[in-house]
């Protein structure tokens, strides 16, 4: 079997595959049935059939007449190998009597015993065949019954097709009148195939790239993309075609390559794109992203590591950077491709790509590139080329049929033979570039060869031009093509390279590459240092010593101590980055207008650093602009799109109106871009650097990202504290639910899909880079959550329920409230950033239950759903669910192996002796757990301490003395007793009465206060908490309109609020802040309104600083309250619509 197979077109359109030496293809058996009818009494099993009888000699089926003589082999690439003999075995077991089998009648089931009724028998004969064209071009059979067109254009892959029988690959040609046609039947047992297979098109195609998965793109003649969709195991060709726009509306493209999970594209301006978003459930991907760098072409080898050619020189290129995490890579570098002697040392292993899916060993032969004359070579040699190599075809190396030991330094290396009658052109020359050790020159040079690398080896041995590092390896995967020259190159000139191909170079995306300069060579810089080498005595060394340090001390006394009562001059810089994005308009009609952007950054005479942020629009053709101060930006929140790459800009008065500037970036790159400098600029300009500090407050918004605040003391002075809308907040790299803290520094968070992680202490991470990042404690980190749709329908008297339903319905395809159409083909993942993993399932796990089928049943919409069905339910729903994957880095780490809902740590004093801190969680399940061994140091702990519950919980939190509080799944409160430092799990639960007629959700617990939010958005503070009695007497209501509430270690009390209502807007999701508490007044008295909407989780149990006092008699509670209130949208009720809802 051959360890690669590769496929070329030539001038002609004629294709051919090469298959090298290595191992033999697997023997192809050829089977034909001969049928002798019937018994008779006379001359029994007799050769005469009756005129409605199956052939004597034929198929399995007995319908293809299939004479001995008569078969034909499929090309001239096989032979026989043996003559035809019988088959003796049947169904595994051997056969008496010749290898026949008896039946009553054709077609009947055969045994291989002879009953008193078999009336008819067969037998099989088999005769094999192999494949015998080794090391040559071979012509790929024509079609018998419709010739295809001459091909421009071939790519090979799909050999990672999910499911796949291993060995079997897929090759897809391009015609010149922009037909695509499939190979079908390549495999172990026919490397050729078996027939062209036409596949029908919108439109004409001009090239098509394969992956080695089931990714298909082509590139038709008017500059659009077709992507090949339905493609697996059952259905390697695909279902359908989609089409993609190309990347810029004026400029088509030309070129495309294919990865396992990337696309690259190149425009007619030369310009290259890629496609964000691309995975085997989504082959069309979400959008394009410009790179930088103009190419003729891009080629992608194993890896999804990305090749070029430059359209400015000509030149070989490579991505750097390519990652998992960074399909994109990072820069294009320069590739040293050397010629004929020359060789460059590679750090790139050449594995087996496609040949290792046709078993057998991976050798690397030594090539060279060698630009020829055509008037220097033999006749013999015009008729050995074969112009154009596929682009995508896995080559693991490329050989010719020269025969091995003819070394000789005039001669020129020729290419692999084709037969005669394809002969073409000699003017294009095949190359390959191999990168290998670097090869002495003299009299003799290697050329092409047809051994493999071992008697490669011994040929050098005995020519003595074993190379000294022979054991490096060499990149022989990379194919490319030079451009016909008439005279050869000169030494100072390099090739003219028109395409390459890396379809089978392995390139590991952390190994130190060393192809982006040519070896020196060591002998002559060895002499070129030592010709430079001076004798030098001790003497003379002294003489320069003392020579130098008098002029240095001159030079100091003429430049520097001569000016010293001069005043010391500051450098004061200004620069200015611009750019053009899109700007959600402040007034009706609201749209998307496109202004240009820019920040401009200067550092004033103290050397602190500030900026402004500008904004330049057109209104009735005037000139405006708005404006915003670096100083006063409290936050930069990317913004949940699905179609738009959005971020929001707030400033104090901008929280107020709930009414930020949003901004709209063409790609994501770009937005990721300017979040990083604006917030590099907003932390330069109030000081702000490192990782968050031991008192920070966290926050995550609805869409996961994590923010940071660093406390001032004042903010929970009385009573003046820090408005909560001048807070600067921060994004942190990472992407979570739920994150909780503690003033020790101990961070724990919870994603979507249930997985906790420990804060490491870095900062930075995701789209935050350089300056703004740590370089270390920064890890990839992956999250995974579920998207949901519900199918509604009526039922009707006569077909039963159906997707009909009345006018005044709901989309019978919509989200939970109904009022949104939502279809399994419309809905998309909740932003760009996030990639489906599954495909669409009925979900069964839904408040409620369901019936076998997920539906649950109810008398109309919108009603209380149940999981069965009575006579007057009218209408069902059933809700399906379909997974996202997101992956980003930040300063995280995985807890295996226990998925959590939620957690909570110890809210610590200031000046704490604390040594390990008690954290309690919940489980997926609803297991109460408790960790043990968590510390400063070691903040992920040691193990999980199970503790008993009867029922499962939803919702726990520890408070300062070791006061453990949770809510039961049902809705009910507990407390934990005899909980501390020598019995960390306590001994008992105790039941506490939930407020009336509500079921509570989530619990906190601070010093001495407890707080808890029911399902109805209520906050109840529970009265009559002692130490002598923990539990408290009964529930108060403070507000409602919460969703999530934290106290922390000082009794502070921070909510998320819904529905607040700004000077502009209303927003859900708003961070408030608990005013006017004190040990007196431990409820507070009024809400002071910070960031949001968008906001879903906050934590302020880490900020443990003692705020400074003031006391003020003459104040009272009233004016505060006045003066913190001065519009009707911050109420000031005592215990009532707190959130002015």
């Amino acid at each position: 079997m051959p360890i690669s197979l590769l496929w070329a077109v030539d001038v002609h359109g004629q294709v051919y595959s090469l298959s090298t030496a290595g191992q033999q293809w697997d023997q192809c058996r050829n089977t034909q049935m001969e049928f002798k009818r019937r018994w008779n009494p006379v001359d029994g099993f007799s050769e005469r059939l009756l005129p409605s009888d199956r052939w004597q000699w034929s198929d399995v089926t007995g319908l293809q007449h299939q004479p001995q003589d008569g078969f034909q082999l499929p090309s001239s690439s096989w032979e026989w190998e043996g003559d035809w003999f019988v088959d003796e075995n049947f169904e595994g077991e051997p056969t008496e009597r010749e290898g026949w089998t008896y039946a009553i009648d054709f077609p009947a089931n055969y045994t291989k015993d002879k009953k008193w009724n078999s009336c008819v028998r067969r037998r099989r004969w088999l005769r094999y065949r192999v494949y015998k064209a080794m090391d040559t071009w071979a012509k790929i059979p024509s079609q018998k019954t419709t010739l295809p067109d001459p091909f421009n254009d071939i790519s090979c892959g799909g050999w990672d097709i999910s499911e796949e029988p291993r060995g079997r690959l897929s090759l897809w040609a391009v015609s010149l009148q922009g037909k695509v046609w499939f190979r079908e039947g390549i495999y172990h047992h026919n490397p050729e195939g078996s027939s062209w297979e036409e596949v029908q098109l919108p439109g004409e195609v001009v090239q098509i790239s394969c992956g080695p998965g089931d990714l298909v793109w082509a590139v038709l003649w008017e500059g659009q993309f077709l992507v090949r969709e339905g493609i697996g195991r059952d259905c390697p060709k695909g279902v359908s075609w989609t089409v993609v726009d190309s990347p810029s509306p004026d400029v088509g493209a030309i070129h495309v390559a294919v990865g396992a999970n990337v696309v690259w594209a190149v425009t007619k301006d030369n310009k290259v794109w890629f496609r964000r978003g691309v995975n085997s459930h989504n082959p069309c991907g979400s959008g394009w992203i410009h790179m930088v760098g103009e190419m003729l072409m891009v080629n992608v080898g194993l890896n999804d590591q990305v090749w070029g050619i430059s359209s400015e020189d000509r030149a070989v290129y490579f991505r750097q950077g390519v990652t998992p995490t960074e399909l994109s890579g990072k820069t294009w570098k320069t590739i040293s491709v050397p010629r004929e002697g020359e060789r460059s040392h590679s750090s790139a292993s050449s594995l087996p790509s496609a040949g290792c899916f046709f078993s057998g060993e991976v050798r690397a032969p030594v090539a060279s590139d060698v630009s020829t004359n055509p008037s220097d070579l033999p006749p013999d040699t015009f008729k050995t080329r074969i112009p154009k190599v596929t682009s995508d075809s896995f080559i693991s190396e490329l050989v010719s049929d020269r025969e091995p030991g003819k070394f000789s330094k005039e001669s020129q290396p020729p290419t692999a033979p084709v037969p005669e009658e394809e002969s073409v052109p000699s003017e294009v020359t095949l190359t390959e570039v191999a990168l290998s050790p670097s090869e002495p020159t003299g009299a003799m040079h290697s050329h092409w060869s047809n051994v493999d690398l071992v008697e490669r080896q011994s040929l050098l041995t005995q020519s003595g031009l074993v190379p000294e590092c022979a054991d490096t390896c060499s990149l022989s995967s990379v194919v490319t093509y030079t451009l016909a020259m008439e005279d050869p190159y000169t030494n100072d000139e390099h090739p003219l390279w028109a395409w390459i191909s890396a379809g089978a170079c392995n390139v590991d995306c952390h190994s130190q590459l060393n192809w982006f300069n040519c070896s020196l060579n060591t002998s002559s810089l060895a002499q070129s240092v030592q010709s430079m080498s001076l004798s030098v005595s001790p003497a003379q060394t002294a003489a320069w010593r003392k020579q130098i340090f008098e002029q240095l001390n001159e030079r100091t006394k003429r430049e520097v101590d001569n000016f010293r009562h001069y005043e010391q001059a500051v450098e004061q810089s200004v620069w200015v980055k611009k750019g053009t994005m899109q700007w959600w308009r402040d007034w009706k009609p609201y749209k998307w207008t496109d202004v240009q952007f820019a920040l401009e950054q200067f550092s004033g005479p103290d050397g602190n650093k500030d900026g402004i942020l500008f904004i330049y629009y057109n209104f009735y053709d005037e000139k405006k602009y708005l404006h915003a101060f670096i100083n006063e930006v409290t936050i930069l929140v990317p913004v949940l799109n699905d179609s738009k790459h959005t971020f929001a800009v707030y400033t104090p008065e901008r929280t107020k109106q709930r009414w930020p500037i949003r901004l709209a970036a063409a790609t994501e790159l770009e937005m990721h871009d300017w979040l990083a400098l604006l917030s590099v600029s907003c932390c330069d300009s109030r000081g702000i650097h490192g990782p968050p500090s031991k008192q920070a407050i966290w926050s995550i918004t609805c869409k996961g990202d994590i923010f940071v605040s660093e406390p001032s003391p004042a903010l929970e002075a009385t009573p003046y504290p820090t408005p909560c809308d001048q807070m600067f907040w921060r994004q942190v790299g990472g992407h979570l639910r739920t994150v909780e803290c503690n003033s020790v520094g101990i961070v724990w968070g919870i994603g979507y899909d249930h997985t906790a992680w420990a804060y490491t202490g870095g900062y930075g991470g995701g789209f935050l880079q350089g300056l703004a990042s740590s370089t270390d404690n920064i890890y990839t980190q992956t999250d995974v959550k579920s998207v949901f749709i519900y199918e509604n329908q009526r039922w009707n008297p006569v077909t039963g329920y159906t997707s009909r339903g009345l006018p005044t319905d709901r989309y019978m395809w919509s989200d939970a409230s109904g009022l949104h159409e939502c279809t399994k083909t419309n809905t998309k993942p909740p932003s760009p950033q996030w990639t489906w993993v599954s495909d669409w399932a009925i979900d069964y796990s839904v408040s409620g239950g369901t019936d076998k089928e997920g539906w649950q049943y109810a008398a109309d919409f919108p009603a209380s759903y149940h999981g069965y069905k009575t006579i007057k339910d009218f209408v069902r729903r059933r809700r399906w669910a379909r997974k996202c994957k997101l992956t980003t880095t930040g300063p995280w780490q995985e807890i295996p192996p226990i998925s959590l809902s939620d957690v909570s740590i110890l809210p610590c004093a200031a000046q704490t002796s604390v040594e390990v801190v008690p954290l309690w969680a919940i489980s997926n399940k609803g297991d109460v757990l408790c960790r043990l061994g968590v510390t400063a140091l070691t903040p992920a702990g040691s193990s999980w301490l199970h503790v008993g519950t009867d029922q499962p919980f939803k919702s726990v939190s520890i408070g300062a003395v070791s006061q453990v509080w949770a809510i039961a799944r049902d809705g009910s409160a507990f407390y934990r007793g005899a909980v501390s430092s020598e019995n960390p799990a306590g001994d008992s639960w105790y039941h506490i009465p939930s407020p009336a007629k509500q079921k509570l959700k989530q619990v906190s617990v601070g010093r001495t206060s407890v707080y808890a939010v029911d399902e109805n958005g209520n906050l109840w503070y529970r009265q009559g908490v002692a130490p002598s009695y923990p539990q408290g007497s009964f529930w108060e209501h403070i507000s409602n309109n919460v969703r999530k509430v934290s106290v922390g270690p000082l009794d502070q009390v921070w909510i998320i609020a819904d529905k607040v209502q700004g000077s502009h807007s209303l927003s859900c999701g708003t961070v408030c802040h608990r005013l006017g508490i004190q040990p007196t007044e431990p409820k507070g008295h009024t809400w002071d309104y910070g960031i949001g909407g968008g906001w879903d989780h906050i934590t302020i149990r880490g900020n443990a600083m003692d705020p400074p006092r003031f006391h003020l008699p003459s104040l009272t509670n009233s004016f505060l309250s006045a003066t913190r209130s001065p519009g009707p949208e911050r109420s000031t009720e005592v215990n009532g619509n707190a959130t002015g809802c």
